[in-house]
């Protein structure tokens, strides 16, 4: 069954080699067969099918947005491949003319038996009428599912240009609101816990979007030099991703043994990165390279949180920035 569609393979690909004239009357090997017309529609129909099914996948991808979107790049991706599968079981078992023989497995680089093999694999096809038309859906195919394998590399990040990682939506006046796009009060931010937000009008999903808010006592914050007043009532907002590996700081850790635990902070749980809110989110433990950036904010006049200007650093990770000289 190998050997067959092996030969399949190599017969559907088009695989030839240019045989001496002096060999052109030789005894075949594989005994003679008519086309089959029908079978190559088949194979022709599978190979289109899988070609459609593969570029399906990338399109799936592409949009993004699409409800059951994991499921359907499962049943895209593996319906080109089980489309593929069944149009080589068609040219293996209608297509390519095969007999048995038992015999003694020649010894290894016999030169007869290297002939034979050659002569198989170029007789096998030889009932293939439209072969010409059969390469062609099966490069389209094979090109298309290529295509499939690949295109999940562009979500591993910008190649040319990765200024956009360093990008942020905050700009001095926008409103901080909820995951549902209720803008947060001052007053709805307590002590002892973390909120998320987001800015208003922009999409969630940018990595400078969302950020950590939380509430300490004013009279225990110390913020670097030009911060004073980035933090009203003692409210403050930082980066939700973390600077070691672009996590996000999921917990809030309040203390409970004062020994061990002596401040509140914000806890990366993915590698424990921890930074202290009360000092402008520098790094308490863990290996994350640099503190998290903070958002300035201001309190208007309805008491709502908006932002009071950009990020005091890039966001993200440090290696984001290797190449364009803001990894520090």
């Amino acid at each position: 069954m190998i050997r067959r569609a092996i030969i399949a393979l190599l017969v559907l690909i088009g695989w030839r080699r240019q045989r001496k004239d002096a060999a052109r009357d030789e005894e075949r090997i594989v005994p003679d067969a008519p086309s089959d017309r029908g079978a190559e529609t088949a194979v022709l129909v599978l190979l289109v099918l899988a070609a459609l099914a593969a570029l399906g996948f990338v399109a799936v991808y592409a949009i993004g947005d699409l409800p059951g979107e994991t499921q359907w790049l499962g049943l895209a991706l593996g319906g080109a491949f089980a489309l593929l599968a069944a149009a080589l079981v068609v040219v293996a078992k209608r297509l390519v003319v095969s007999e048995e023989n038992e015999e003694d497995y020649p010894q290894a680089s016999h030169p007869e038996a290297q002939r034979a093999i050659v002569q198989v694999v170029e007789e096998s096809g030889d009932r293939i009428t439209r072969k010409r038309l059969l390469r062609l859906a099966g490069g389209a195919a094979g090109g298309a599912l290529g295509l499939a394998l690949v295109t999940p590399v562009v979500s591993l990040g910008p190649v040319f240009d990765t200024s956009r990682l360093q990008a942020a939506p905050w700009r001095r006046g926008r409103r901080l609101v909820a995951e549902d796009g209720t803008p947060w009060s001052a007053d709805d931010i307590e002590e002892g816990t973390f909120y998320t937000a987001y800015p208003e009008h922009s999409s969630h999903d940018e990595v400078g979007a969302p950020v950590v808010l939380v509430r300490l006592d004013p009279r225990a914050l110390q913020l670097p030099a030009g911060r004073a007043a980035w933090a009203p009532d003692g409210i403050l907002a930082y980066s939700k991703i973390c600077t070691h590996a672009g996590c996000a700081v999921a917990l809030y850790r309040k203390p409970t043994f004062r020994p061990t635990q002596p401040r509140p902070a914000l806890v990366c749980p993915c590698h424990y990165s921890t930074f202290d809110p009360a000092r402008g989110g520098e790094v308490l433990f863990g290996p994350a390279g640099r503190p998290l950036p903070q958002l300035p904010l201001l309190i208007d006049h309805r008491r709502e949180l908006r932002a009071a200007g950009r990020f005091s650093g890039p966001v993200g990770p440090a290696w984001w920035g290797v190449r364009d000289g803001r990894s520090r």
